[in-house]
């Protein structure tokens, strides 16, 4: 059956299910359902919960990302993309990793006034802080809130290094002050781009950018001097490996400077959710699939060990880490990243710029 046969395929969203919180005592079920009168219906719509967090900045002292400072405006994503690692914090709020996490979007308005104050901790020393480390910054509800450009503001005006990974182009919203930093040397832009193949997409990233507006997102931040790095992440053997040359020569042909890619892996209750997608939307495919997936991760599909979650190991995993080596060395010889510049940073913020 296809995606479009299938009747109980919910459109738009990419877990087809609520998985169970493992945090939770209790959990809803529908157990007698010849005693109901009519469906049991949940609700759809996007829902927003406001948090009020003493801090925002995250360290991460895990080998894989040692000293790796992160900010996370937003929890949950309305992108809804169903290989999305970050799926398995939701639980930590009371939610599923599944549905909930694309609906029920948690929200941090005070995020910019937490970062002037940890700029200005008295012995702070500048580092580059990464904007979604876990899910995307500029996913849709910032056209409305703006608390991503709130941030951006406190960068500038402090003059410190942010690099920030998106997949959605309302980032060209911010083109004035991604500009001012970009010619400061205090910004990188990492843009996911994970299939050309405009089907293939909208099953796997189903409220996304579509990969031509991301090629546009690339080509537009570089024309403005804004060093951008694609990030063919994940790969997904079986599905969308074979398309890493072309990921990579389009990105470059639009002046990305550098590439970068990880190897799908499916933890906690991504397993599950991502298992029951691919079974409904690549039901020919699904076990070929999940079965290179575990290939690259010692015969599982959770994988934990540090150096081989993100690069995996093996046949499968070393036939994608020498075509992307191929595909780098071909189409983006001699290009790099600029490094930051962390000597301009302005304690207390020095003087307000125009942008206020």
């Amino acid at each position: 059956m296809s995606h479009e046969e299938n009747d109980e395929f919910f459109k738009g969203r990419g877990a087809q299910v609520n998985t169970h919180n493992k945090f939770l005592k209790n959990k809803y079920v529908l157990e007698h359902i010849e005693g109901l009168d009519e469906p049991m219906l949940e609700n759809e719509a996007t829902q927003l919960y406001e948090e009020t967090p003493k801090k925002i900045v995250s360290e991460s002292n895990s080998p894989d990302l040692s000293h790796m400072y992160s900010i996370n405006p937003y929890q949950g994503c309305e992108h809804g993309c169903i290989y999305c690692y970050a799926r398995n914090t939701h639980e930590y709020y009371g939610f599923s990793a599944g549905l909930d996490f694309e609906r029920k979007i948690i929200v941090k308005r005070n995020a910019a006034e937490l970062l002037e104050q940890y700029f200005n901790k008295k012995n702070y020393e500048p580092v580059c802080i990464l904007l979604s480390g876990n899910t995307d910054c500029y996913q849709p509800i910032e056209r409305k809130l703006k608390i991503t450009r709130s941030l951006l503001q406190i960068f500038l005006q402090y003059k410190n290094p942010v690099s920030i990974i998106t997949k959605n182009n309302v980032i060209l919203r911010d083109l004035d002050i991604l500009s001012e930093l970009g010619k400061m040397n205090l910004v990188h832009v990492n843009v996911s781009l994970t299939s050309l193949n405009e089907q293939l997409r909208q099953k796997l990233e189903p409220r996304t950018v579509t990969a031509t507006g991301r090629l546009g997102v690339i080509q537009k931040l570089s024309e403005q001097g804004i060093p951008v790095r694609v990030m063919a992440a994940p790969i997904i053997p079986g599905l969308n490996s074979n398309e890493i040359p072309n990921i990579i020569k389009a990105a470059a042909d639009r002046g990305a400077l550098s590439a970068g890619f990880t190897i799908v892996r499916l933890n906690g209750s991504i397993a599950e959710i991502f298992s029951d997608w691919i079974h409904k939307a690549f039901p020919d495919r699904a076990e070929k699939v999940l079965n290179m997936i575990k290939e690259c991760h010692d015969g599982k599909l959770n994988d934990s060990e540090f150096g081989r979650r993100m690069s995996g190991q093996g046949n499968v995993a070393e036939s994608i880490h020498q075509l992307f080596r191929m595909a780098v060395n071909r189409f983006m010889a001699g290009r790099e990243m600029p490094p930051f510049d962390y000597t301009l940073f302005v304690p207390k913020g020095g003087r307000q710029t125009t942008l206020f």
